[in-house]
C-alpha cells in the first residue's frame, strides 16, 4: 500500500539516508534529538541547539535540522504545557497567559516578551530537561529496529539474486 504524498515526502529522505551508508542507529539518534530539541521551549534557539548537538556526535545535520523545522508547530503547541509542568515541578504560581497572548507579545516586542516571560521560560526549560531524556531514549529504542528492518528490506531489493552461472560437475 503506497504512502500518502505528505508522509512519503517526510519518510523518503530518511530512507534515502539508509542507502547512503548512514547507520540506522545514527539516523534514529538524529531523529530523536531533532524531535526533542525541536520542541525545546525557548523560541528561536532550536537551530543552534541542533547544530551544537549534531556536530560533536557526528550526526546527519540536514536530517536533524529537517526534523527540527518540522517540529515548529509542535514546539508552539507545547509551550504552555511545558510552562505548566515547570510550574507544577517547582510549585510556582501559575502564569495567567494563553499561547495566543504569548505569541502576540513576541510579535509586538520580542525583547520585552523575553524579559517578561524569562521566569516562565526557565520553568518550561526545566520541565523539558526532565522529559526530553525519556523521550529520546524511548524514541531511539523504538526507531532503531524499524530502521534496521527498512535497511534490510532495501538491501534485499538492491541485491537481486542471480543463479549460479557455473555448471555443477
Amino acid at each position: 500500500m503506497p504512502l500518502p504524498p505528505l508522509l512519503r515526502r517526510i519518510t523518503q529522505p530518511i530512507l534515502d539516508l539508509l542507502t547512503q551508508g548512514i547507520t540506522p542507529e545514527k539516523i534514529a539518534l538524529s531523529l530523536a534529538l531533532g524531535i526533542a530539541f525541536g520542541v525545546f521551549p525557548m523560541l528561536g534557539t532550536t537551530t543552534l541547539l541542533c547544530t551544537l548537538i549534531a556536530v560533536p556526535l557526528r550526526l546527519n545535520l540536514p536530517a536533524l535540522q529537517l526534523v527540527n523545522y518540522l517540529m515548529y508547530p509542535v514546539q508552539i503547541a507545547l509551550l504552555i504545557p511545558f510552562i505548566r509542568f515547570g510550574e507544577w515541578l517547582w510549585n510556582a504560581p501559575r502564569l495567567p497567559l494563553s499561547l495566543s497572548q504569548i505569541l502576540a507579545m513576541v510579535r509586538t516586542d520580542a525583547w520585552h516578551a523575553i524579559t517578561l516571560l524569562w521566569h516562565s521560560t526557565m520553568l518550561a526549560v526545566s520541565a523539558w530537561l526532565l522529559a526530553a531524556p525519556f523521550f529520546i531514549a524511548a524514541f531511539y529504542l523504538v526507531t532503531v529496529p524499524v530502521l534496521r528492518y527498512a535497511a534490510s528490506q532495501m538491501n534485499k531489493k538492491a541485491t537481486p539474486t542471480t543463479p549460479n552461472p557455473q555448471p555443477e560437475t
